[in-house]
């Protein structure tokens, strides 16, 4: 079991940000990573649906013999966070909590801007987390076509600029001296996102305080890999081509990734009187 790979789950590129984190503070360990680029991006799609979609490729991960599932998808974290951990025998990890555990201590004014998708920032995950205390005020605000840019490639330029000012004016309005990027994606844009903000806003995203919950599990677990042989590092896509996400990752990554298969994941049936809540555009 300790030999196992961590398997990482995101809806497109954005986790391999999460990824890198993981690989840089245990390097010793392999790991999976599915990207679901059939379905991305998740933000705007019923909750139903990514309840769906995540479970279906988490089921994929956990059957290719994973010893940890790290979801790096903030729409789905918030989506089936508490279905994931009841489903597998597997340690979950997640990346809400521990960005909200790093704002927390980087606010000095306790106003704290949240930036994420449709799907996140209408599920309140992270305003309910801070609003436990009463000396945060938490302003949310959806960026929809934000991973739009990051999928596209696109990480500077005057459209991606005009979309930055638009939708991230209220949090300067609201003063806030913090901002979390509620969406793994959000990092590639860091240079927009402090360019509109200031200098003076503190960018909190979650790769490296997830890392560090991941490195913290495996100790507590005693899951850490013991092998002498190298790591190994597999990378899967549910899309059409993985040459599109191989050129997009390297070109994000600034990294060789040189091989991605292509998967598909099992379908799952789930009640639909359940799940009647949507997430609105």
């Amino acid at each position: 079991m300790n030999d196992a790979p961590i398997g990482i789950f995101d809806s497109g590129v954005g986790g391999l940000t999460v990824a890198r984190a993981v690989s840089d503070q245990l390097p010793a360990e392999s790991v999976i990573y599915i990207g679901d680029t059939a379905h991305s991006p998740y933000g705007p799609k019923p909750i139903a649906d990514v309840r769906r979609y995540s479970l279906e490729v988490l089921d994929s991960l956990v059957d290719q013999g994973v010893k940890m599932l790290v979801i790096a998808c903030n729409t789905a974290s918030a989506a089936m966070l508490r279905d994931a951990r009841e489903r597998y025998s597997v340690p979950v990890v997640e990346v809400i909590q521990p960005a909200v555990r790093t704002a927390v201590r980087s606010t000095r004014n306790g106003r704290i801007g949240v930036i994420g998708t449709e799907g996140t920032i209408n599920s309140r995950a992270y305003q309910d987390l801070f609003e436990v205390n009463p000396e945060l005020t938490v302003f949310g605000q959806a960026c929809p076509r934000f991973v739009e840019f990051v999928e596209a490639g696109v990480t500077t330029g005057p459209d991606l600029l005009e979309a930055a000012e638009e939708y991230l004016a209220p949090l300067r309005h609201a003063g806030v001296d913090t901002v979390v990027l509620g969406c793994t994606h959000y990092p590639f844009l860091k240079g927009a996102i402090s360019y509109v903000m200031g200098p003076q806003v503190s960018l909190v995203s979650s790769d490296t305080e997830t890392a560090n919950d991941v490195y913290r599990v495996l100790v507590t677990r005693d899951l850490l890999r013991d092998s002498s042989e190298p790591a190994t590092h597999r990378y899967e896509a549910t899309g059409s081509s993985a040459d599109d996400f191989i050129a997009l990752a390297n070109r994000l990554m600034g990294r060789e990734i040189s091989t991605v298969s292509l998967v598909q994941t099992g379908v799952i049936d789930l009640p639909s009187h359940q799940f009647e809540e949507h997430i609105h555009e």
